[in-house]
């Protein structure tokens, strides 16, 4: 938006648009922080050109670099005021020289629960178990369905690790089996124990928040089950779940594996491949472990206690 020009009556936010050369790219964006920014977003300036360059930061790959050679950052503020107050501000600043301020340009009033809505689809984790949205009817094959919608917790089936475990709960007798998911997130697999016909389940975690969403989540399936922080956890479970990522998973391991019934099971998420062996390693006092399942450079690791 240039000059005067009004916004549109529609406007609701505006966004300040820059164009940052990469080695300036992370002290722009905690600049753009300070400043009170909504969000801030880094895409490449010459995406849809010859001159476009991919940045990865997939399983078993270096990490990605801050920026591209020339990033477009695209900041979002409440008021035009506070954009235009931020792009002086920058200007001024000895780390933007070589940068430049694009626009500053008003964000339409959007529809962002349809626009997420559409975003979610049902997810089959069998040909009859099915994760579907509550503003999607279920496939006509599902046969057990969890209701589960994007929220503050993590867990949606979407990522490879959620599906394995699910996977795993799905191919797996757990009729009459005491259960424990910890680091339950938004619940999801311990609402998935609860429909394959766990005896009793407990939901654990760190997060306040996800304890809830875990409550809110399983009445909305019709499921029974005890959720709380980690201190909730008590006694042995003939299955033990944890989907959280490597480096706490090998911290976590004397008190997992504390937690295994005699016949009962361990099982891993939240692993790269490339870290099989660190885990094997950790559990290794206390269990054997293996990998069960893969996806997309991740992993799924169980062991059963004899």
């Amino acid at each position: 938006m240039s000059g005067g020009e009004a916004a549109p009556a529609s406007a609701r936010w505006f966004e300040l648009v820059l164009r940052v050369p990469e080695a300036h790219v992370d002290e722009v964006t905690d600049a753009l922080q300070a400043l009170e920014a909504l969000s801030v977003t880094v895409e490449d300036a010459d995406a849809d050109t010859d001159a476009e360059q991919a940045l990865f930061g997939e399983p078993g790959l270096p990490p990605p670099a801050p920026g591209w050679q020339r990033s477009r950052i695209v900041a979002l503020f409440d008021t035009e005021a506070q954009a235009r107050e931020a792009a002086a501000l920058l200007t001024l600043q000895d780390f933007f020289v070589g940068s430049a301020v694009m626009e500053v340009r008003p964000v339409a009033d959007t529809d962002w629960v349809r626009l997420t809505q559409s975003q979610f689809e049902p997810v089959p984790i069998t040909p009859d178990f099915w994760i579907v949205p509550s503003w999607h009817e279920p496939p006509a094959q599902a046969r057990t369905v969890i209701r589960l919608d994007p929220g503050l917790a993590f867990g949606t089936g979407t990522h490879p690790t959620t599906r394995m475990c699910l996977r795993w709960i799905a191919t797996h007798d757990m009729a009459g089996r005491r259960v424990l998911d910890y680091g339950c997130g938004s619940g999801i697999l311990a609402i998935a124990a609860a429909k394959h016909g766990a005896a009793s389940v407990d939901a654990v975690d760190i997060d306040p928040a996800a304890v809830e969403s875990t409550q809110v989540n399983a009445a909305a399936n019709g499921v029974a089950l005890q959720a709380g922080l980690p201190q909730a956890a008590h006694g042995s479970y003939d299955v033990v779940l944890a989907n959280i990522l490597a480096t706490p998973l090998k911290v976590l391991a004397p008190l997992l594996c504390a937690h295994v019934a005699r016949g009962g099971d361990l099982v891993l998420a939240g692993i790269l491949q490339r870290q099989a062996d660190e885990l094997r390693q950790a559990y290794a006092p206390w269990l054997v472990l293996r990998v069960h399942d893969a996806e997309d450079g991740w992993i799924l690791m169980t062991a059963r206690r004899g």
